[in-house]
């Protein structure tokens, strides 16, 4: 498959396709969240022969083209659940695919079965990233980390959030359903889906992460 941009989601496209490696046109922009994806996923991104080097978004002031039918996993306790109908449709608006892992109602329940059904979602390739809300988000981010590769940060405004894109390359985000309003949680959210992960340092104490992770699982 050939694309002029290489995203996080044509990884993924490409795994469900039982694909291994994606082929890139000259002069094509290859993301650095689709290398971070390739990598963990063991997907080859080969770049035509023709091209000496490959663009990269990875400087704060450019943005990630924003939806592309990319699938976001959505997921809340019954804290969360109200400011997760405001987003889903808002999602939608900005031509994200969402699947909803519930819950489904404002009725008790326990945030760690929402948290770790987006988080592992994610982690085998069924969604590109992921939001989980509850009262306040820390709880739900505690849970999402606890699943090898996912980085989720609980942003309360948009410079965290930009923060956790461009430092942390995080890709899952973890809200508050009562500390934030809902044009405020649209902001936050907007802003963490279109920055890109910065790359360059930053990647070598994310690979110093997932040596970590790699150490605890032995």
């Amino acid at each position: 498959m050939s694309k002029k941009l290489i995203s996080e989601q044509t990884i993924l496209d490409a795994v469900k396709k039982s694909e291994r490696v994606v082929f890139s046109e000259q002069g094509a922009i290859v993301t650095d969240a689709a290398k971070d994806r390739a990598k963990q996923l063991n997907v080859r991104i080969e770049i035509s022969k023709e091209t000496k080097s490959t663009q990269t978004l990875s400087t704060s002031k450019q943005i990630v083209p924003i939806g592309t039918n990319e699938t976001i996993a959505i997921g809340s306790d019954h804290g969360g659940f109200a400011l997760k109908e405001v987003l889903k449709p808002f999602l939608q608006s900005l031509d994200f695919n969402v699947l909803d892992l519930g819950t489904n109602s404002e009725e008790s329940c326990d945030y760690p079965d929402f948290a770790y059904a987006v988080a592992s979602i994610i982690s085998t390739g069924g969604a590109s990233r992921g939001i989980m809300i509850d009262s306040v988000g820390l709880a739900s981010a505690i849970v999402a980390n606890k699943i090898e590769g996912i980085r989720a940060a609980c942003c309360f405004d948009e410079y965290s959030a930009r923060s956790s894109r461009e430092h942390n390359n995080a890709n899952v985000l973890t809200l508050g359903g009562k500390t934030l309003g809902a044009e405020s949680a649209k902001s936050i959210t907007k802003v963490w889906l279109e920055t890109p992960f910065s790359g360059g340092r930053h990647q070598n104490r994310l690979d110093k992460i997932s040596d970590i992770e790699k150490k605890r699982a032995k």
